[in-house]
């Protein structure tokens, strides 16, 4: 016979208060609050002592790390000498715009010596993303890590890692980048290109004076680490290996990916990715690496050749070599078969626990050529009569003197049209080299595209050879991920490349690129209400126009509809960009 314990009244309510306590974790999540105090602190790099803009006192800036949907407050401090804002990178923010960040977009930057608390709502997100400033080129110095761990009760669709590490790529420039960039947006000129990448702030023993400040990891032999990297570089896709080591690449942009077994990846300027490293080589030391991918003209280069470097360090007794081993599989700067080769890989898990819900039946095509492009320099600061600029569709995007969503929000007229084109203005052989100048020169505009709540939306965008210059274009969706459901390369052709699309298992993300002299294909559906920035997430090229935003209207429900602003955002005040301040005196005129 069976003997039976009894259970007490007590045992039984802690037991139901155990389960209700994990139920609401799980449904709700948790809440988190940060403290940002952004201001200036010397760094010293590559022989040189300069002070930048960072968070709390760091580059990169500090991590965040919480658990699928649960939400953050960030109190961000501005000790600093000019405005800016602060963007959650590949965080969906439903509902919830205000908090989303792009400067004159969502929110007008915060003024020095103010405070303003960004709600970040997670929803569907998991793995690894990141957090960036979002005003001209803050965000070289402003930008860390978002952790997302699997939500309570749940786990990794992968082995158990060992340990984490953080892994953030990025960009160094030698003087003040602000005063740079200033100077060459008023005087029409190219915008400068980096000195050297950093791996976790710093370049490396193979750069100049910085042999005792190269990042190390110690390792154990025989552990499995999630390395979650982040590429914050400014305007560089890049190569990543480490030496005597294969990786496994398991999520890309907050989501899960089917595992992909490589010895290298390439990484766009706005993508995370988590990457499992298994520490199973001789003891000893070793080098990841980073290096330029360059998408140009091989005839230009004019680029950041420099390879940053950190170091794997095993744990044990072992005499050390001079030198750590350098990756023998990290591509070379213009391998574009090396590029294309791991893109080809990438795709979703598409299994029931992770399943795709790629939109079928589109209600809504674009179809968007990609443009360098000219304008005519007519403010007083030009260096001749021709200026650097891009565009979208012939458009290129001139910021306002108050943000797009609090227009919308409260109706003020005059601020942006809603007559962004679904296809280009002129029509010609968009790969081929062309220098006509009506195609060159661009026309400054603040249109943007509305759409309908739970609309179906498929964009191709196209990629040009205006002015010669044809190159990758990593394109960011904010408020979205979506589908990446095809690629190709020369003019999309509208009968044939739809046949190959990948419907299955698509990668879902928030930043691809369009390949050079190529095109590329998304799909998503329009139910987060709001106004959203989209833009190619090379900073040059947003700084010169390739940017503009997405209207989704309310759903006609509370549940779907955009929330009420915060009792607080950063009052507007009017750029001091020349270029906008010239455009919003034209548009007064008209």
């Amino acid at each position: 016979m069976v003997s039976r314990k009894t259970i007490s009244p007590l045992t039984k309510i802690l037991g139901f208060l155990s389960l209700t306590i994990l139920f609401l974790l799980v449904v709700h999540g948790e809440v988190h609050h940060y403290e940002f105090v952004v201001r200036e602190k010397n760094f010293t790099r590559l022989c040189e002592t300069k002070s930048m803009l960072v968070v709390n006192d760091n580059f990169p800036g500090p991590e965040i790390r919480v658990r699928k949907g649960d939400t953050v407050y960030v109190n961000v401090h501005n000790q600093g000498y000019y405005g800016f804002t602060i963007h959650w990178h590949g965080v969906r923010q439903p509902r919830n715009p205000w908090s989303d960040g792009p400067e004159f977009i969502t929110q007008c930057p915060i003024s020095p010596g103010t405070n303003f608390t960004y709600e970040v709502i997670l929803s569907e997100e998991e793995g690894t993303l990141w957090w960036h400033a979002h005003s001209d080129w803050t965000r070289a110095s402003v930008h860390g890590a978002i952790v997302i761990l699997p939500a309570v009760g749940t786990t990794f669709p992968f082995p158990q890692p060992d340990e984490d590490e953080i892994i953030v790529l990025a960009s160094w420039y030698m003087g003040d980048l602000k005063a740079v960039v200033d100077t060459a947006m008023e005087t029409g000129s190219d915008l400068p290109s980096s000195d050297a990448y950093t791996i976790n702030g710093q370049p490396g023993d193979l750069c100049p004076c910085s042999s005792e400040t190269t990042y190390r990891r110690k390792i154990d032999y025989g552990k499995t680490y999630l390395l979650r990297i982040v590429n914050a570089n400014l305007n560089a896709e890049v190569f990543f290996a480490v030496a005597q080591h294969n990786l496994t690449v398991v999520g890309l942009d907050g989501a899960y990916i089917k595992p992909i077994s490589t010895t290298y990846i390439i990484t766009l300027p706005g993508q995370t990715m988590d990457v499992l490293f298994e520490a199973n080589q001789p003891l000893g030391q070793y080098y990841m690496a980073a290096r330029i991918y360059w998408t140009e003209d091989a005839e230009v280069d004019n680029f950041d050749h420099a390879n940053a470097t950190a170091i794997f360090e095993y744990n044990g007794n072992y005499t050390s070599p001079t030198s750590p081993s350098f990756p023998s599989t990290l591509p070379s700067y213009l391998d574009y078969f090396g590029a294309l080769k791991f893109t080809d890989q990438i795709k979703s898990l598409a299994t029931p626990e992770y399943p795709v819900n790629v939109p079928m039946n589109i209600t809504t095509k674009m179809y968007i050529a990609v443009s360098m492009n000219s304008l005519y320099c007519e403010h007083s600061g030009c260096d001749s009569d021709q200026e650097i600029a891009t565009s979208l569709n012939n458009i290129s995007w001139a910021n306002p003197g108050i943000d797009v969503l609090q227009a919308y929000y409260r109706n003020i007229s005059g601020v942006y049209s809603t007559d962004f084109p679904d296809q280009p203005l002129s029509s010609y052989n968009f790969t081929d080299v062309t220098f006509d100048p009506d195609i060159v020169f661009t026309d400054q505009a603040r249109k943007v595209k509305v759409l309908n709540y739970n609309e179906s939306v498929e964009i191709v965008f196209q990629g040009t050879n205006v002015l010669d210059h044809s190159m990758s274009h990593p394109m960011h969706l904010h408020g979205y991920s979506f589908y990446v459901v095809g690629y190709g390369f020369g003019n999309y052709d509208n009968e044939t490349d739809p046949k190959r699309f990948n419907l299955f298992d698509p990668p879902q993300v928030t930043t691809f690129a369009i390949p050079k002299n190529g095109w590329l294909a998304i799909r998503f559906i329009a139910n987060n209400p709001g106004v959203w920035f989209w833009h190619c997430h090379f900073e040059k090229h947003l700084s010169w126009g390739m940017d503009a935003a997405f209207i989704v209207k309310n759903g006609g429900t509370p549940e779907t509809s955009i929330r009420h602003p915060p009792t607080y955002m950063p009052p507007c005040k009017i750029s001091l960009n020349s270029r906008v301040q010239d455009f919003d005196a034209v548009m007064r005129k008209e």
